[in-house]
C-alpha cells in the first residue's frame, strides 16, 4: 500500500509539474527552439533540486551542500505552487480573452472601407456611366507573376481568418505571463517578510486562579525559529534582539528551534545566549528537534543559558512554569509525560504549559492547565496551506478556550522549507498574564 500510495502520489505530482510546462512553455512557444529547451530545463530542474534539498537535509549531507541546494529547491517548492493557482486561474481567464480579441478583429474588419476590393462597376456606381477598365488593369497577368506566392489569389484568406494561431500564442503568452509575474511577486514578497524578521504581537489573557501580585506578567513566546541551511545566524540575531527589545519577565521558546544538527547549526543558535528575561529562559523541543539530535539540542540549549523543561515544572512566585517534549519523541521513548509533568502540583495554583503541538490540548484540560503555549502550525505558511493545517490542529493560530484551559498559538517566528509566508506573517508574542482578582 504504501508504494501504491508513492506512485499515485509522484504521477499526480509529475502530472501537475507537466501542466505547469505546457502552459508556460509549449503554449508560450510557436516552435521548438532554445526558448522551450531552455524553460524545459527550468520546470524539470526545479522538483529535481527540491527533492535533492529535502533529502540533503534528512539524511545530513555536507551542511555546504545544504545550504546550495536549500535556496533553489525550496524556492521552488514555493514557486511551483503560486504557478500552479495562477495558472488555473487563468483557465477561466483563456476563454473571455479570446472571446474578446475575436470581437474585436470582428470590429476591425466590418469598419475596413466599403470600396477597398470592389470592382470597377461598383465604384462607378452612381454616375451613370460604366467604368471604363483601365488598360493596364485589363491587362494578362505576365506568365512570370502566374506562380508568385504573393499575388493574390482566391485561396488568399479573408481579414482575421488567419489570425487564429497568433491569437492562441497570444492569449497563453499573456495568460502564462501573468500567471508567472504573480507568482514571482508573491514569493519575492513573502521571502522578504521571513528574512526581515518577526513583528512583535501581544495578547492579554486573563487567569481566574492567577494571584494579583502577578497582574501584568509578561512571558515572550517564540517558537518555529527554523535555524538551518537557509535561516542562519543572522536570522537568528534578529529574533534575539526583537524578543530583548520587549522585556518580558520570561522567555519561551516551544520547539522547533534547528533543521540540522548541533556540528552545523552551533554557531547559527549562538545568539540565544544573549537573551535576557527577569525570570530567565525555558525551551521544550518540537518535532524538528528529534530530526536533528534532540538530546543533543537540550544539552546545547542548556549550555547557551536556557532551562529545557523535558516533561518537567518549576514552581515561579506565582505560578508554576510546566513543559512536556514533543508527540514526535515517542519514537525515541521521550514522549510527552503530563503525569510527570504536572501530576503532583498543586492545582490551586494557576499553571502555564509548554508544548509544541496544539494537539496536546486535550492533555491539558484533563491536567487542570489554564494556560498552554504552542506553536508548531505556521499559521499555514503558504496560503491555502491555512486550510490543511486547520484540519489537523484544533486551533491554527490565536487564542481559543478548551473547557477551563486556554490555548494560545503562535505563528512562528521562521519557516520551514521554503523561506517564504503568504498570508501567515511570522511573530513572536508577548503574552500579558491579566489576574482576575485584579
Amino acid at each position: 500500500m504504501v508504494i501504491v500510495f508513492l506512485l499515485l502520489a509522484l504521477a499526480v505530482f509529475g502530472g501537475l509539474h507537466w501542466y505547469v510546462w505546457r502552459r508556460t512553455v509549449r503554449d508560450t512557444t510557436a516552435r521548438p527552439g532554445r526558448a522551450r529547451r531552455l524553460g524545459t530545463a527550468a520546470i524539470v530542474g526545479g522538483p529535481v533540486l527540491m527533492f535533492a534539498a529535502v533529502t540533503a537535509e534528512r539524511a545530513g549531507a555536507p551542511f555546504l551542500l545544504q545550504q546550495v541546494l536549500a535556496w533553489p529547491g525550496f524556492l521552488w517548492m514555493a514557486l511551483s505552487l503560486y504557478l500552479l493557482l495562477g495558472l488555473l486561474a487563468g483557465e477561466f481567464v483563456r476563454p473571455l480573452l479570446r472571446r474578446f480579441l475575436e470581437r474585436r478583429d470582428a470590429r476591425s474588419a466590418e469598419a475596413e472601407p466599403a470600396g477597398v476590393g470592389a470592382s470597377p462597376e461598383v465604384v462607378a456606381a452612381g454616375t451613370g456611366h460604366p467604368a471604363r477598365p483601365r488598360p493596364e488593369t485589363a491587362a494578362p497577368t505576365p506568365p512570370e507573376t502566374a506562380g508568385d506566392a504573393s499575388a493574390p489569389t482566391d485561396a488568399t484568406p479573408a481579414p482575421g481568418a488567419a489570425r487564429g494561431p497568433s491569437r492562441r500564442l497570444f492569449v497563453s503568452r499573456v495568460v502564462g505571463g501573468a500567471a508567472a509575474a504573480a507568482a514571482v511577486g508573491t514569493v519575492g514578497y513573502g521571502t522578504y517578510d521571513v528574512l526581515r524578521g518577526p513583528a512583535v504581537k501581544r495578547v492579554t489573557v486573563p487567569l481566574a486562579r492567577l494571584p494579583r501580585a502577578a497582574h501584568g506578567y509578561r512571558i515572550a513566546v517564540v517558537s518555529d525559529i527554523h535555524l538551518g541551511p537557509v535561516l542562519g545566524r543572522g536570522f537568528a540575531e534578529r529574533v534575539v534582539d526583537t524578543i530583548n527589545s520587549t522585556q518580558p519577565d520570561l522567555i519561551a521558546v516551544v520547539g522547533d528551534l534547528v533543521d540540522g544538527s548541533v556540528k552545523d547549526l552551533g554557531p547559527a543558535a549562538a545568539p540565544l545566549a544573549r537573551l535576557r528575561a527577569r525570570h530567565g529562559a525555558y525551551f521544550v523541543t518540537g518535532n524538528h528537534e528529534y530530526f536533528s539530535g534532540a538530546e543533543q539540542w537540550v544539552e546545547h540549549v542548556r549550555e547557551l543559558g536556557l532551562r529545557p523543561l523535558e516533561n518537567a515544572r518549576t514552581e515561579l512566585a506565582h505560578f508554576d512554569l510546566a513543559g512536556v517534549n514533543d508527540v514526535a519523541g515517542e519514537e525515541e521513548g521521550q514522549g510527552p509525560d503530563f503525569v510527570k509533568a504536572l501530576g503532583d502540583r498543586d492545582r490551586e495554583r494557576a499553571c502555564v504549559l509548554l508544548a509544541h503541538q496544539p494537539v496536546q490540548i486535550h492533555e491539558a484540560v484533563e491536567h487542570g492547565v489554564d494556560l498552554q503555549l504552542s506553536g508548531h502550525t505556521h499559521g499555514g505558511q503558504l496560503w491555502p496551506g491555512n486550510l490543511v493545517a486547520e484540519l489537523a490542529n484544533p486551533t491554527l493560530a490565536g487564542l481559543e478556550r478548551y473547557g477551563d484551559t486556554q490555548l494560545y498559538v503562535s505563528r512562528g517566528a521562521g519557516a520551514w522549507g521554503p523561506p517564504t509566508r503568504v498570508g501567515a506573517p511570522s511573530d513572536i508574542t508577548v503574552v500579558e498574564l491579566a489576574s482576575k482578582r485584579a
